[in-house]
C-alpha cells in the first residue's frame, strides 16, 4: 500500500474544498494499455467492489483508497483471455488456478474440442458454490451429447431420433448460458459423425445468438476439406464460427498459411464471420490415437507416413503413457531403440498395449506431444486480423502452454521474433478474444468494465515452462486482479476466488 500519494490527494482537496472519492483500489502511476491502445503518460486507475470505477492522467485522479498499489511505470493492461482452455478440469485441486493467472489470465472458456460437462446448470451451480480465482463460461460439447445418447454404439453416423436427442440436450445447455457447440472431429466419437449431423445441431444455435467452435475434422491430411466444413456452417446457419488452435499441421501444408487465410478471407467477404484463435508452439499435445484418422492403428504403412509427413520418432514424446509409465518424457524414436524396433513398428506395438491396457482396467491415456508445425506459418496465422491468442492448455501434463503459452507470445513473438507488436499481441490477448466470444464488460480496462487486470514487466515477462519443466511459472506478471480482487502477486496465489461464471452473452 502506498498511503502519501493518497494523503497528498486528500491534502490537496482540504485545501480547496474538493470532496474526494474513495474506492476499494486504485493502481498509480501504469503505462497503460486499455485493451485496444496504449497511451504514452501514466495512469491511475480506480476499482470500487467488482469494477473499474475511474482512470485519469496520474496525478488528475480525484480519489483515495486504502488499497493503493504504485505500478511504478509498469504496464497495466486488460486480464487476459482464454479462448480455449482445459484448464477447468484442474481448479479442483487448484482453485487459486496458478496455472491460469500466472500467464496473467482472468478469463477461460472451456468446454472445448466437443468436451463438456453435462449437464452445464450443475456445473455452473458448483461453480456458484465453490468459487475459483478467474472466470469461466463454457461451450456445450458435441462429443459429450454424442456419448450420452450413442454411448458405446458410437462408430456409425446418428440416427433422426439421436440428433433430436441431442439437440434437446443443446437446447438446455444453451438454456443454461452456453457461448455455443464445440466439436472435436478428429476424436471419438465425434470423428464418426457425419456433416449433416453437425449441421443439424448449430440450427440450434441462431435463435440464441450462439456460436459455433471447432477442433477441424483434420488438422493434417484433409486439412482443405476440413476448413470448407467450418465454413459451410457458418455460411448455412449464419452464425460466428471459430477455428480452434489453428495450425498446418504436416508437412505438404507447410508454407501454405496465405492459402488458407485467402480462403477465410474470400468467406468474410461472402458474409461468413468466421475466425480463429492459435497458440505459440510448433507442437500440440493430444492422445496417439489421434495421428490415425482411420483408426487403422496396425498399419505399417499408415504408421510409417505418420512418422514421415506427420511427425517424426524424435518429435514425438510421450506424456502419459500407462502400459509403462517410464516412457514418460522419452521420444518414439528412444523407446524404438531401447526396444530394437523401427519405429513405425514400435507406434502400432505401442498402441496394441495401451489397448490391452484399457481392456484391463479401462481408460488407459496413452497421450503425446508431437511436433508438426512450421515457425513460419505459425507467425502468419497468428498476424491474422481475425485470430487471437489462446492457450489450448491444462494444468497438468508435459505441453508448456498450459503454464506458459500467453506469456511466450509477449517474449518469444513479440519482444523476440516481432512477429507482433506489443499492442497488437495485447489486443489479441483481450479486447479481440472478448469480441470473437462475444463477453460483455470484460477485455478492456473501461469505467464501467469488470476490474480484471494484469500487471507485468514488457521488458522481463517470459514464460519459463518447457517440456521437461512444463510446469514452471512465468517471470515479469507482477499482480493479476479479477473482479477487482487479487489473486496473484509476488510469484503466487493469494488464496482468493472471485471468479464469476460467465453467460453467452444475450
Amino acid at each position: 500500500m502506498n498511503r502519501p500519494i493518497g494523503w497528498i490527494v486528500l491534502g490537496i482537496c482540504v485545501l480547496t474544498g474538493c470532496q474526494p472519492k474513495k474506492y476499494d483500489l486504485i493502481i498509480r502511476n501504469a503505462k497503460l494499455h486499455d485493451g485496444e491502445k496504449s497511451y504514452s503518460e501514466y495512469y491511475d486507475v480506480a476499482v470500487r467492489a467488482d469494477t473499474i470505477a475511474a482512470l485519469a492522467v496520474s496525478g488528475k485522479l480525484n480519489g483515495i483508497s486504502e488499497n493503493e498499489i504504485d505500478a511504478k511505470g509498469l504496464l497495466l493492461s486488460p486480464g487476459f483471455i482464454d479462448t480455449h482452455s482445459h484448464h477447468d478440469w484442474g481448479l479442483a485441486d487448484d482453485p487459486g488456478g496458478l496455472a491460469v493467472v500466472s500467464q496473467g489470465v482472468t478469463t477461460i472458456i472451456v468446454g472445448q474440442d466437443g468436451g463438456s460437462r453435462w449437464p452445464l446448470t450443475k456445473y455452473f451451480q458448483s461453480l456458484a458454490d465453490s468459487p475459483v480465482a478467474v472466470n469461466i463460461g463454457s461451450y456445450s460439447g458435441h462429443n459429450t451429447l454424442r456419448d450420452e445418447v450413442l454411448k458405446d454404439d458410437f462408430k456409425r453416423t446418428a440416427t433422426p431420433p439421436e440428433i433430436n436427442r441431442m439437440t434437446a440436450m443443446l437446447k438446455q445447455d444453451m438454456e443454461a448460458g452456453a457461448f455455443g457447440l464445440s466439436t472435436g472431429l478428429e476424436y471419438d466419437p465425434g470423428i464418426y459423425s457425419s456433416h449433416d449431423e453437425v449441421l443439424q445441431l448449430t440450427k440450434v444455435l441462431p435463435p440464441f445468438h450462439g456460436k459455433y467452435i471447432s477442433h477441424l475434422r483434420s488438422e493434417d491430411r484433409y486439412f482443405w476439406d476440413a476448413l470448407q466444413e467450418i465454413i459451410t456452417i457458418g455460411k448455412e446457419t449464419k452464425i460466428p464460427v471459430q477455428i480452434s488452435h489453428f495450425k498446418l499441421a504436416m508437412r505438404g501444408l507447410w508454407g501454405k498459411a496465405d492459402s488458407s487465410l485467402r480462403l477465410l478471407e474470400e468467406a468474410r467477404k461472402n458474409g461468413v464471420e468466421i475466425t480463429a484463435d492459435i497458440y505459440p508452439y510448433a507442437y500440440w499435445s493430444s492422445t496417439i490415437r489421434v495421428l490415425f484418422p482411420n483408426r487403422n492403428f496396425s498399419d505399417e504403412k499408415e504408421a510409417a507416413y505418420i512418422l514421415r509427413e506427420i511427425t517424426t520418432p524424435e518429435g514425438i514424446i510421450f506424456s502419459h503413457y500407462d502400459p509403462n509409465p517410464e516412457y514418460n518424457g522419452k521420444s518414439l524414436a528412444e523407446v524404438a531403440k531401447q526396444e530394437k524396433k523401427p519405429a513405425e513398428k514400435m507406434l502400432i506395438e505401442l498402441i496394441r498395449r495401451l489397448d490391452e491396457c484399457d481392456k484391463k482396467k479401462g481408460d488407459c491415456s496413452g497421450s503425446i506431444v508431437a511436433t508438426s508445425m512450421e515457425e513460419n506459418d505459425i507467425g502468419k496465422l497468428m498476424q491474422w486480423q481475425h485470430s487471437n491468442i489462446c492457450s489450448d492448455g491444462a494444468s497438468t501434463g508435459r505441453h508448456p502452454r498450459g503454464f506458459g503459452a500467453f506469456t511466450r507470445v509477449l517474449a518469444y513473438y513479440v519482444r523476440e521474433k516481432k512477429i507482433l507488436t506489443l499492442d497488437e499481441a495485447i489486443y489479441k490477448m483481450t479486447a479481440l478474444a472478448a469480441d470473437h466470444m462475444d463477453i460483455n464488460k470484460r477485455g478492456r480496462i473501461k469505467a464501467g468494465h469488470y476490474a480484471d487486470l494484469v500487471l507485468f514487466n514488457p521488458a522481463t515477462v517470459k514464460d519459463e515452462a518447457t517440456l521437461a519443466e512444463p510446469q514452471k511459472i512465468s517471470s515479469g506478471i507482477e499482480r493479476v486482479w479479477v473482479n477487482g480482487r487479487e489473486v496473484f502477486s509476488n510469484h503466487q496465489i493469494t488464496g482468493l476466488r472471485p471468479g464469476q461464471v460467465i453467460h453467452r452473452a444475450q
